[in-house]
């Protein structure tokens, strides 16, 4: 099979090879992928910044869909033909996040991701397809759309009413507002380009800023919520828009820490203290949020936002797009020869 993969770390040595077609053992499922996305996180593994001492040579890539094309002895969850996606952490079903699960992650050097053509997984590693999605927009689903669910639903107990604010247009802030806006929430985005703004509005958001034409955002924040502040912030920049992001949130708000993407800044806990903020931090999701999310987007009927679908044969010039922070939601690969 064709898979692409990593003998050292750098972008410059991503080739793409041919493996052995893995097989199925007791109680695992082969998957044939037909669609992968990417992540920050696949950037900052192949620039060796993420995990600086992985097992090598590593197939990269966390976000996959495809089909079961064959399933070992025992296996009940699953059968030929059915669309699945596999978990991020595959060993995280359900409950409390270890160490032990987190280093069950696809794609960062402890276990081979899916830019290839097969893998093999647990049968309790997966999880169905809405019916309603094509491999290209499922794919999109298991790293940014859960992480947003996450950070709304299990962390943050969305309800309707509340006031959101999401940072940039990336997958994970757009799954946020999509998500914010179906739980009957109000949604604060930013952006540094204007057209991405108008696209944001589109998708349902009520207030936009850019935030390059407004440094202080934050101020505008409060201008925009009468002073009170956003009752959550879905923080995807990191160091350097971290204390923006507290100033923004009202008294006994919520920011959820997700990316890494700002460099820079200085966080003041004295903020947190006399707020009574609670900053969490979100790594994914268990199969069984994802399960659940699953229900509400078919449900639902919702559609993730693909920036663009590059050819198998193209990972590289994918990387090079989401290095240069030009895209709006997704990128997708799409394996299929």
């Amino acid at each position: 099979m064709k898979a692409y993969e990593y003998s050292a770390l750098g972008l410059e040595n991503l080739t793409l090879v041919e493996r052995a077609e893995p097989r199925p053992g007791p109680r695992e499922v082969q998957v044939r992928f037909h669609a992968a996305s990417l992540n920050y996180r696949d950037l900052l593994f192949g620039l060796g910044s993420y995990n600086p001492n992985p097992r090598l040579p590593a197939i990269p890539g966390s976000d996959g869909a495809g089909e079961v094309t064959a399933v070992g002895e025992g296996v009940t969850r699953w059968k030929v033909g059915d669309r699945v996606c596999p978990s991020f952490m595959q060993a995280w079903v359900d409950g409390t996040l270890t160490p032990a699960l987190q280093r069950s992650a696809l794609g960062a050097g402890d276990r081979d991701g899916v830019l290839r053509e097969f893998g093999v997984f647990s049968e309790e590693g997966l999880s169905a397809i809405p019916e309603h999605l094509s491999y290209e927009e499922a794919a999109t689903l298991p790293c940014a759309a859960l992480t947003a669910w996450n950070a709304l639903v299990e962390v943050g107990g969305i309800k309707a009413g509340d006031t959101i604010l999401t940072l940039g247009t990336g997958g994970v802030s757009l799954f946020a507002l999509q998500l914010a806006k179906l739980h009957g929430a109000r949604v604060i985005a930013t952006s540094s380009s204007d057209a991405k703004l108008e696209r944001a509005r589109q998708l349902g958001a009520d207030a936009t800023i850019n935030y390059a034409a407004t440094p202080d955002w934050d101020k505008e924040v409060l201008r925009l919520t009468g002073k009170r502040g956003v009752d959550h912030v879905v923080e995807v920049g990191g160091a350097g828009t971290l204390p923006r992001s507290i100033n923004a949130a009202r008294f006994g708000g919520l920011v959820t820490v997700i990316g890494v993407l700002a460099q820079g800044g200085g966080l003041d806990p004295m903020r947190i203290l006399m707020r009574g903020l609670r900053l969490q931090g979100v790594f994914v999701g268990s199969r069984r949020m994802f399960e659940d999310m699953a229900r509400a987007v078919a449900l639902a009927g919702l559609r993730p936002v693909v920036d663009q679908v590059f050819a198998f044969g193209e990972v590289p010039e994918a990387l090079a797009r989401l290095r240069s922070g030009s895209h709006f939601g997704k990128i997708v690969i799409r394996v299929d020869a």
